[in-house]
């Protein structure tokens, strides 16, 4: 059990309080008889020094009995009040954890194996969640008030973080942070863990390195970004790649990346850069491929008209529950661009711009899939024709609360593999076998 640990499990209340009280006394007294280009110019090992000195100081001042651990774990807690994320820097730094949510200042939760926790770290009240907010948003430009009490941002790990502050959130400032892998999952790591099989793997490879267009779907927290991640990789390193979000996050190994990321409207409501703005700009800087961190908006007409006019390779996730509502949710989007097309004439240019849809879901016990790989074929009288490739059979759930199930091929070659065996690629007609 760390230090820090102890420091949120004192079981008395009055004690937990005084010591919270003894933490912040420490942290007001470095900034207030500290220079602050002294503490700039710090290193941690003269930091952890100075605040040592206090600790022992307001100790001694204070009627507290403080044990060695509790000392060291409010010198560590000052230290991260200082260098890093105050209470929840631990929850950041622990590679278990791969979501944290800030619901107030006295109540904070994990996700660890795709499961929710309920955390014993706390902070000493708003204020104390603002403070940390702003030293997140403050280095992007970012700004958070009563006139914009949303916003998006990211950790310098590429981490994505929003924040949502009173009137809107009711209890308090709410921070809630997506963490990524310091280290990119490979494709192997996603077969590992069982989000997708081998032969899932190599196919999805080849329809990369075949340019072909494609989009990930999924909910929440389905893993979407992670998979796009993934199947970028795939992308060959002599590549130009223009990668556009609204917070970036995607962490692409090649060396020619173009990243580009939206901006949100000033103070005066001026100077917002959208997704598309990017999407279009995107167009003249000469990029092989495009990759869009999530579209959500009018810019599905741009990136469809990207993909049709020889952008081929493009991919980008989406919102949805299934590969059908998918396409859905892209041809509703498109109408939001405002360019009054016929909805007959958007399925077309879907039809036609779209090669596959990979669908990933987090099930009950907190796994993420890839549920199903789905070829967009053609239109066919006023809807387009789908048809799975791969899908994966739930067949319950086991005494330890796992779901049971494989993925497995339909038996059904897509139409498109003419395209992949002129690439190069002559995939085994195993692969497309459905599992015995």
């Amino acid at each position: 059990m760390d230090t820090i640990t102890d420091l949120y499990e004192v079981e008395n209340e009055e004690k937990q309080k005084a010591l919270e009280e003894l933490k912040s006394m420490i942290h007001r007294r470095l900034l207030t008889e500290t220079e602050f280009a002294i503490l700039q110019r710090m290193t941690r090992e003269q930091l952890t020094e100075r605040i040592n000195q206090l600790t022992q100081q307001a100790v001694a001042d204070s009627s507290l009995t403080v044990g060695l651990r509790l000392m060291s774990g409010i010198e560590q807690e000052v230290v991260y009040e200082v260098l890093g994320y105050g209470p929840i820097q631990t929850l950041i730094d622990d590679p278990g954890i791969t979501e944290i949510m800030v619901n107030g200042p006295h109540q904070v939760f994990i996700e660890r194996n795709g499961k929710l926790q309920l955390t014993n770290r706390r902070f000493a009240d708003d204020d104390h969640v603002m403070r940390i907010i702003e030293k997140i948003i403050a280095p992007l430009g970012r700004r958070l008030d009563e006139s914009m009490p949303m916003v998006d941002a990211r950790l310098p790990d590429g981490s994505r973080v929003n924040a949502i502050i009173p009137p809107l959130a009711i209890d308090g400032p709410c921070l809630t942070i997506r963490k990524f892998s310091a280290d990119p999952y490979t494709p192997n790591d996603l077969v590992n863990f069982g989000t997708l099989t081998s032969q899932m793997r190599d196919f999805l490879e080849a329809c990369v390195c075949s340019r072909l267009n494609m989009l990930v779907s999924g909910g929440t927290g389905s893993g979407k970004t992670t998979t796009l991640n993934v199947l970028s990789s795939f992308i060959p390193t002599d590549e130009r790649i223009i990668t556009i979000e609204d917070a970036a996050e995607l962490q692409l190994q090649q060396n020619h990346v173009i990243t580009l990321e939206s901006r949100p409207p000033n103070a005066e409501g001026k100077g917002d850069i959208s997704i598309r703005t990017l999407v279009r700009n995107s167009l003249r800087m000469r990029p092989d491929r495009i990759i869009i961190g999530e579209v959500r908006g009018g810019e599905a007409l741009d990136m469809l008209q990207a993909m049709n006019t020889g952008h081929d390779g493009s991919m980008s996730t989406l919102h949805s529950n299934s590969p059908r509502d998918g396409l859905a949710r892209l041809e509703t989007m498109t109408m939001m661009a405002g360019m009054e097309l016929p909805a007959k004439a958007i399925r077309e240019q879907i039809a036609s711009a779209l090669h596959l849809i990979v669908h990933q879901s987090r099930l009950r016990d907190g796994s993420r899939r890839i549920t199903s790989i789905t070829e967009v074929q053609r239109m066919e009288g006023e809807g387009i024709v789908l048809q799975d490739l791969f899908v994966f059979n739930r067949r319950g759930i086991n005494e330890e609360g796992k779901v049971i199930g494989e993925a497995t091929a339909t038996g059904v070659r897509p139409l498109f593999v003419d395209i992949l065996e002129a690439e190069g690629y002559k995939l085994s007609a195993d692969i497309f076998m459905p599992s015995s």
